[in-house]
């Protein structure tokens, strides 16, 4: 599964159990590094795959490298309002926690089997740098990311283009996220292609990450008294997989009080749990790129919980979801979905605003995408009256886009010294059409592992 990716039928995996943490589960998870308790909760989902000792290392020399010891600290906003800040990883995005991770588990699979495979991925932005950052320079991977043209920050775009790695290549797409993350698919889709060349995923639809982000929601429960006292998270979601780890966490014995998702423009969550409609609308370019997306792939792993874990009904769904560009209605699901989550459309006006005021109250600043979370978060403070924390969640280092910053507080943020030269390095880029023949052709010419067939 780790390596796959995607099950054969195109469909998301999703275990049959998940663990439940007890009181002496809780007990010994407390006060933990970060790094042990990352493999203690992996653990939960490797079976005998790898073993708490293996894991454990893996975890060490995967957090090694975050600028903070904390690896994801806590910093407390106001009375109620938390900041939980997921970005000093070496991308700057929350996507780190859990590829830095993978990588680490890619490098013992394949050391073991003696294998080498193609990794390809989709990004709105940040996977890619932290995809990239994770797997580069190693010999038993080959990774192909594919990105939008046009619609990722400076800082975003350079991350990929400018390493200088023979087994990395960054691909920009004639097109939205959600095209490149259909090419993915397709790709995957080809199951002769498939096993030639050893396809395997490092989007959230690899369950293992997903399971990897588990482990902020536990880490930020544990330091604010959980699991007696209740939490509340806000969460900036386009893809759905980082508010659907915090789903995972809940369902595992974390107290949450609520989930709030934050969308901006593309606001097809929120539009769901209002009107029980998911329809697919154009992909609107905003402030907050990582969130451009109008496709949310981890909601079939939600979907596969609401329909009862029925696969055919799943299956049939989202089949009917991409020929008719909206989801069928299922009235109970609906309401089922209502009672898990709620959501909140900030638009790039109010996202300048609250990095403006949060900057102005506290000092603090933040990227477009945590100002999302803040946003949304706030606004479900004010509508229920609660005194449980509310733990927003800072995806992305405010310099990955220093613009909308500079412009929301007048001053434009510096980039962390280990990036400092960013600007002045020499971009490699590559430009194809939305078309799965001419990606399949670029991939089948460039890795390693074809080669080698051949």
């Amino acid at each position: 599964m780790l390596l796959r990716g995607l099950a054969d039928d195109g469909g998301l995996f999703v275990p049959e159990h998940l663990p439940l943490l007890d009181s002496e589960a809780w007990k010994s998870l407390s006060g933990l590094p970060y790094a042990e308790l990352a493999a203690r909760v992996m653990a939960l989902f490797a079976g005998d795959s790898f073993s708490l000792g293996e894991l454990t290392s893996l975890a060490e020399k995967a957090y090694r490298r975050f600028r903070h010891a904390a690896v994801a600290p806590l910093i407390q906003l106001d009375e109620r309002l938390w900041l939980l800040e997921l970005f000093h990883g070496p991308s700057l995005a929350f996507k780190d926690l859990a590829l830095q991770f993978l990588g680490q588990l890619f490098d013992a699979v394949l050391a073991r089997r003696a294998e080498h495979v193609t990794v390809v991925g989709a990004t709105s932005g940040d996977t890619g740098a932290a995809a990239i950052a994770a797997c580069r320079d190693k010999a038993a991977i080959d990774l192909f990311i594919f990105y939008p043209l046009g619609r990722i920050s400076e800082v975003q775009r350079r991350q990929m283009t400018t390493v200088e790695s023979e087994n990395v290549h960054a691909i920009a797409i004639e097109g939205s996220f959600d095209d490149c993350q259909d090419l993915v698919k397709g790709l995957f889709a080809d199951s002769a292609l498939r096993e030639r060349l050893g396809l395997a995923a490092i989007n959230s639809i690899n369950w293992a990450r997903i399971a990897a982000q588990v482990v902020y929601y536990l880490w930020a429960g544990l330091a604010l008294g959980a699991p007696g006292r209740p939490l509340s998270f806000s969460v900036p979601t386009g893809n759905f997989g980082n508010v659907y780890a915090g789903h995972l966490a809940r369902r595992m014995g974390l107290s949450v009080a609520r989930l709030v998702i934050g969308t901006n423009k593309n606001d097809i969550l929120a539009r769901y749990l209002e009107t029980g409609r998911m329809e697919i609308e154009t992909v609107s370019p905003s402030l907050s790129p990582a969130m451009d997306i109008q496709v949310p792939s981890n909601f079939e792993r939600l979907l596969f919980e609401l329909l009862g874990c029925e696969g055919a009904a799943v299956a049939a769904a989202m089949l009917a979801f991409r020929q008719r560009r909206a989801l069928p209605g299922n009235r109970a699901a609906w309401h089922a979905a209502q009672g898990l989550f709620r959501a909140k459309k900030v638009d790039d006006d109010e996202t300048l605003a609250t990095i403006g005021r949060i900057h102005a109250r506290s000092g603090v600043l933040v990227d477009p995408h945590t100002a999302v979370a803040i946003a949304a978060g706030e606004s479900a403070l004010a509508a229920n009256g609660e005194r449980v924390p509310m733990i927003a969640l800072a995806s992305a280092h405010p310099a990955k886009f220093p613009e909308a910053v500079e412009r929301a507080t007048g001053i434009r943020p510096a980039v962390p010294p280990a990036l400092g030269d960013l600007f002045e390095r020499r971009e490699r880029t590559l430009v194809l059409p939305n078309d799965l023949a001419s990606v399949r052709s670029l991939i089948e010419s460039r890795a390693r592992r074809s080669a080698k067939a051949a």
